[in-house]
């Protein structure tokens, strides 16, 4: 039997994938942090500035409080600038337009700085259950 796209996605996953830390939480905030750090980064590399974010942000209200130049120095040396600086804005965009309280609504998250359609499927799926595609473009190398 054929086994479909899906499946061999599932399957592939129940292998293979690891255990990572946004992973284990429905908090859009810590998941847009991951999504983020992770664009253009591999897991490896990133991983360090996920802990060094969450634990000097481990609120949007203490990021959106931070001034920039501590988020650029956390930022240091995973390049593309502009990811932290948008982050920032994000962060006071959330202070702003919903109190605080990150979103986990795609309609809502695609309106942050720095986040495009897929970064806010992926908040929107992974902590609002909202069924909305995530795939990037390394799965289909899985099953070449």
């Amino acid at each position: 039997m054929r086994m479909s796209f899906a499946q061999k996605l599932l399957s592939w996953y129940a292998e293979n994938g690891r255990d990572l830390p946004w992973r284990n939480t429905k908090d859009p905030y810590i998941i847009w942090l991951s999504e983020i750090i992770l664009q253009q980064t591999r897991v490896e590399q990133g991983m360090p500035y996920f802990y060094r974010f969450v634990e000097a942000f481990p609120t949007v209200e203490a990021f959106a409080r931070a001034e920039e130049e501590e988020v650029l120095r956390l930022w240091q040396g995973l390049g593309y600038y502009s990811r932290a600086r948008n982050m920032h804005k994000a962060a006071k965009m959330v202070m702003e337009l919903y109190g605080g309280e990150f979103p986990a609504a795609y309609d809502k998250v695609i309106k942050l700085s720095g986040v495009g359609e897929y970064t806010a499927s992926a908040i929107a799926s992974f902590s609002a259950g909202e069924k909305r595609a995530v795939l990037d473009g390394n799965c289909f190398s899985c099953f070449e």
